[in-house]
């Protein structure tokens, strides 16, 4: 699995009884943080309604309702016997209020209780939160979200469609972008990782194209050259 020396030390951990109360899973966005933290879980035999999610609301922050909300969870004892755990992510959103409340938490643990806190941005979190939970970084590349990959796969689909249809069908397809929300780039790099592909695979054509759609990205980077018309100009040459 994913960060399998991770896993093996909280597999340990918790085999010796020697798990901490908090923990801060701190890296980069993608990088399966959040789905590390519900596989332990899953894996210590917490389920709801021993299992606690908090996160910002709205996308904009974690508030002090929220962590009251935590903490008054906290203060039943498990319904399955076992351990109670709250996953905080992007705990980084947290407001001052709520982090100051949640230090009151992280201060008084009590009985079989793991509080996961998981950042982006843990600088963002009070000096006091940071010192009182065990870091745990991750590391690499993030992976694509599967709204990214879903998206990057419709963009694909849709160009594939123009590439060999006639002049008319070419030009209304670049009529038809709004290129203030789609951008251009986007659809270059997304033709360009398939026909890397149809190369490695042997396509005779796949590096000409390939130099097309180099041709054109150079110019929308260090021209004013229009999106619409640069995508005009490659489809012609498809």
């Amino acid at each position: 699995m994913t960060h399998q020396k991770k896993w093996e030390f909280f597999k340990n951990k918790f085999e010796r009884d020697q798990l901490a109360h908090a923990y801060l899973f701190a890296g980069a966005g993608q990088l399966g943080k959040k789905s590390f933290a519900k596989k332990f879980a899953e894996f210590v035999g917490c389920k709801f309604p021993d299992l606690m999610f908090a996160e910002p609301e709205g996308g904009k922050e974690i508030s002090i309702e929220k962590i009251r909300e935590v903490q008054n969870f906290l203060a039943y004892k498990s319904y399955n016997g076992g351990f109670k755990i709250v996953i905080i992510d992007n705990a980084h959103l947290m407001s001052q209020e709520a982090q100051n409340c949640f230090l009151k938490t992280l201060e008084e643990p009590k009985g079989k209780t793991i509080l996961i806190l998981i950042s982006s941005k843990p600088e963002m979190l009070l000096p006091t939160i940071f010192s009182r939970c065990q870091i745990i970084k991750f590391l690499g590349r993030p992976s694509p979200s599967q709204e990214k990959i879903e998206e990057e796969n419709k963009i694909l689909q849709d160009a594939l469609k123009i590439v060999n249809s006639d002049l008319g069908q070419k030009f209304q397809y670049a009529k038809s972008l709004d290129f203030e929300k789609q951008d251009l780039s986007q659809i270059l790099e997304v033709l360009q990782k398939h026909f890397r592909n149809l190369l490695l695979d042997g396509s005779p054509d796949a590096k000409r194209i390939l130099r097309l759609i180099e041709d054109i990205n150079l110019k929308i980077t260090t021209t004013n050259v229009s999106p619409k018309l640069a995508l005009e100009v490659l489809l012609m040459q498809l």
